[in-house]
C-alpha cells in the first residue's frame, strides 16, 4: 500500500511538471507616460492586448509607469515573474529595455517605436509620415482659411516626422497653405498636458489655422476640445479619436499600435514569434486615416477620392513622403 502511494504521488509530480501541461505564459504590456486610457497611443495598446483577450481567452497583464524611473523596474518585475512576452509601448523604454532583456536572454520582448538590437527583442516602428501626409491632404482640402496648424508632444525626432508629413500633405492638398507649428515641450510631460495643448491650440486659432492635428498623446485632449470650442476642426491621432467631437474631428491619423501588440502577443502563442524589426506603413496596414459616421459629413466625395489616390500612390512610389528620421530638412 505504502509502495502504491508512494508511486502515485511520484507520477502526479511528473504530470505537473510536464511541460505539455505546464501553465501558458501570460504576456504583459507596460504603458508610457499617460496611461492606458490616453485616448490616444497608449490606449491603442491596450486595445490591442483586449483583442488579444478576447479572442484567445489568454489574459495578460499590464503596468501604467507615474515617472521615468519605472520603466527598467516594470519590465524587470514582469519578465522576473515569468510574463512573456513584454511589450514596452514607447521610444522612451529603448534604455532600460537594453538592460533587463541582457539580464533575461529567456524572455521575449517587444519595443515600439524604437531599435533595440538584442535577439530576444522584437522592434516595431511605423512609417508615421506617410499617415501625416494622408490627414494633411484632408486639412488642406478643408481648410477655408488657408491656415491650418500642427501640435506635437515632446520636440523630438519622431514627432517631428508627424509634422513634416503633415506639411507635404497639406501643400498637396493646397498649394498656398501655411502650417503653424508648436511642440508642447522637451520632456516626457508634454505627452500629458491638455491644459498646454488648449492653449497652444487656441493660440494657434487666433492666428487663423482653422484644422490642427496633434501628435501630443494626451495633451492631444485639449487641443481637440479648444479647436471644437472654437467651432474649428481637429485632427486626432494613434487611435480614432472622431467620436470625442462628433463633426468637430475632421479625422484621425490611424498609428496601429494596436496591431503591433496583438501580433506580439498571438506571435508568442502560437509559436510563430521573430525578434528583428519591423516597419510599418501604408502598405503593411500600419497607418491609416478613419472615416466613420462620426466625421462622414465633413468629408466630400472630392476628399475622399483625392485621398485615395494618394493611398494608392504612396503605396507605388509614384508619392515619397520626406521622411525627417532620415533628412531632417523637410520640403
Amino acid at each position: 500500500m505504502l509502495m502504491r502511494k508512494l508511486f502515485g504521488a511520484a507520477v502526479a509530480a511528473l504530470v505537473l511538471a510536464s511541460p505539455a501541461l505546464a501553465q501558458e505564459k501570460v504576456p504583459a504590456v507596460v504603458y508610457d507616460l499617460g496611461g492606458r486610457f490616453d485616448k490616444s497611443f497608449n490606449e491603442a495598446a491596450y486595445t490591442g492586448a483586449e483583442k488579444f483577450k478576447k479572442e484567445s481567452g489568454v489574459a495578460y497583464r499590464d503596468f501604467e509607469i507615474q515617472n521615468d524611473a519605472q520603466r527598467e523596474q516594470a519590465l524587470r518585475n514582469f519578465a522576473r515573474s515569468g510574463n512573456d512576452p513584454v511589450v514596452a509601448i514607447g521610444f522612451s523604454f529603448g534604455s532600460a529595455l537594453e538592460k533587463v532583456a541582457g539580464e533575461f536572454p529567456n524572455t521575449r520582448f517587444a519595443i515600439v517605436d524604437m531599435v533595440v538590437e538584442k535577439p530576444n527583442v522584437r522592434s516595431i516602428l511605423f512609417k508615421e509620415h506617410e499617415g501625416s501626409y494622408l490627414v494633411g491632404l484632408l486639412a488642406g482640402m478643408a481648410s477655408k482659411t488657408g491656415k491650418v496648424g500642427f501640435v506635437g508632444g515632446m520636440d523630438i525626432p519622431l514627432i517631428r516626422k508627424f509634422a513634416c508629413g503633415y506639411v507635404q500633405g497639406a501643400k498637396a492638398g493646397n498649394g498656398k497653405v501655411e502650417v503653424l507649428q508648436n511642440m508642447t515641450g522637451t520632456t516626457g510631460q508634454a505627452f500629458r498636458d491638455p491644459v498646454k495643448g488648449g492653449e497652444l491650440a487656441r493660440s494657434q486659432i487666433e492666428r487663423g489655422a482653422d484644422v490642427i492635428y496633434h501628435a501630443a498623446g494626451a495633451t492631444g485632449i485639449g487641443v481637440l476640445q479648444a479647436a471644437a470650442d472654437a467651432g474649428k476642426l481637429g485632427i486626432g491621432v494613434d487611435s480614432n479619436q472622431n467620436a470625442l467631437h462628433k463633426g468637430k474631428v475632421l479625422t484621425s491619423m490611424l498609428k496601429r499600435v494596436d496591431v503591433a501588440v496583438y501580433d506580439a502577443f498571438t506571435d508568442a502563442k502560437a509559436g510563430k514569434w521573430s525578434a528583428g524589426f519591423k516597419v510599418l506603413g501604408l502598405a503593411e496596414g500600419g497607418v491609416a486615416w478613419a472615416l466613420d459616421d462620426n466625421n462622414a459629413a465633413l468629408i466630400s466625395a472630392d476628399m475622399k477620392a483625392a485621398v485615395a489616390k494618394a493611398e494608392a500612390d504612396i503605396k507605388s512610389g509614384a508619392v515619397k513622403v520626406h521622411d525627417y528620421m532620415s533628412d531632417s530638412k523637410c520640403p
